[in-house]
């Protein structure tokens, strides 16, 4: 045997990453490095005999990924990493990730060779931090309602008084109240600026995607509305078709486009009004509504909707004020997820948002 070969299954062997080859035509692992029995917990000369049990503890809603992954491999057509779940007893549930590819043998055979590494301490830590932006973005948005709405009021009221004492001069009480509402002013320019420049800051990012269970994390937002229903005086839900739904996107991203068009919502929604966001499977595709029973949007606004500073942008009932920006970047971010969005709305009935996306 060459010496570059036995250095090179050597170090194969020192790796703690499992690697293997699958050939293909006899459907047999013809090597698998010593990695696999800490990672796997399975014995290398075993492999084979191990295969069936291995992927049987595959969860669930990983198992059509799974085999679309596989058919796409062995065609040549697989370019991205594989993340999947192995079930464990006492209903423990790991993450490992997995890089193939397909190769042709001197032979002409063809095999599959990769890398197994088990990312559970790394994935836990990833959707913990992604959980805490979910309730972040929402927070951010409630907040810019509960904040802005009584200072916008203040602010209105502020100017009706100025109006009413001008018969009265009292150069003192003027600058004091001149002072009151300047300051309401600013407080809620600057509130709202936060959560704007939050949100565009985002389509400046390149998109960082992966498989997604958007029951799950969509989820965690809606409750975090509902927490809020009391203070908003706002009815919020969330309506689903399967327990699961899962799509690859920018969770992160994908999620602020949600809490923006329900921040919208929010905005132009009377008090006793209802927001429902859904999720359903379709052929091919995810489908994202966003609905309210709100004021709805003027035929003549329409047109433009997501063009950069729209003609179309309007305070909301509590005196939100828009950048005109939002649903341009609302849109933006749906592209760059090969997605499409549009909407249906009639004034006095409310408004819906359709986001489209790719399985």
């Amino acid at each position: 045997m060459p010496t570059h070969t036995v250095q090179f299954q050597h170090l194969l062997e020192e790796i703690r990453s499992v690697f293997f080859v699958y050939d293909l035509d006899s459907q047999w692992v013809t090597y698998v490095n010593a990695a696999y029995e800490q990672v796997l917990q399975g014995t290398p000369a075993k492999v084979n005999e191990e295969l069936p049990a291995l992927l049987a503890r595959l969860h669930p809603d990983d198992q059509e990924y799974a085999a679309d992954c596989f058919a796409r491999v062995t065609a040549g057509l697989l370019h991205e990493d594989v993340e999947l779940r192995l079930l464990y007893p006492d209903e423990e549930i790991r993450w490992f990730c997995l890089r193939l590819s397909q190769h042709q043998t001197d032979e002409g055979g063809r095999t599959v060779v990769g890398f197994i590494d088990d990312i559970t301490t790394a994935k836990r830590y990833q959707q913990n931090t992604e959980k805490f932006n979910t309730k972040k973005n929402s927070t951010l948005e409630i907040i810019s309602h509960d904040l802005a709405g009584p200072l916008g009021l203040m602010q209105s009221l502020t100017s009706q008084l100025r109006q009413q004492l001008q018969a009265h001069a009292d150069p003192h009480l003027d600058e004091l109240l001149r002072v009151l509402f300047t300051t309401c002013r600013e407080s809620v320019d600057l509130i709202h600026d936060f959560v704007d420049n939050e949100f565009m800051e985002s389509s400046n990012v390149e998109l960082k995607r992966e498989r997604v269970n958007l029951v799950e994390r969509v989820g965690i937002m809606v409750d975090n509305y509902i927490r809020t229903e009391m203070t908003l005086a706002l009815t919020f839900k969330l309506e689903v078709t399967a327990p699961a739904i899962y799509a690859s996107i920018d969770e992160n991203k994908f999620l602020q486009v949600l809490n923006n068009l329900v921040g919208n919502a929010i905005k132009f929604t009377p008090p006793g009004g209802h927001i429902v966001v859904g999720l359903s499977e379709g052929p091919g595709h995810v489908l994202i509504t966003v609905a309210d029973d709100g004021i709805g949007i003027p035929d003549s606004l329409q047109e433009g909707l997501f063009d950069k500073f729209t003609k179309a942008r309007r305070p909301g009932l509590r005196g939100e004020k828009s950048t005109g920006l939002g649903m341009s970047i609302v849109q933006t971010i749906v592209k760059l997820h090969e997605g499409r969005i549009w909407f249906e709305s009639a004034e006095g009935v409310g408004t819906t948002f359709y986001i489209e996306l790719p399985v």
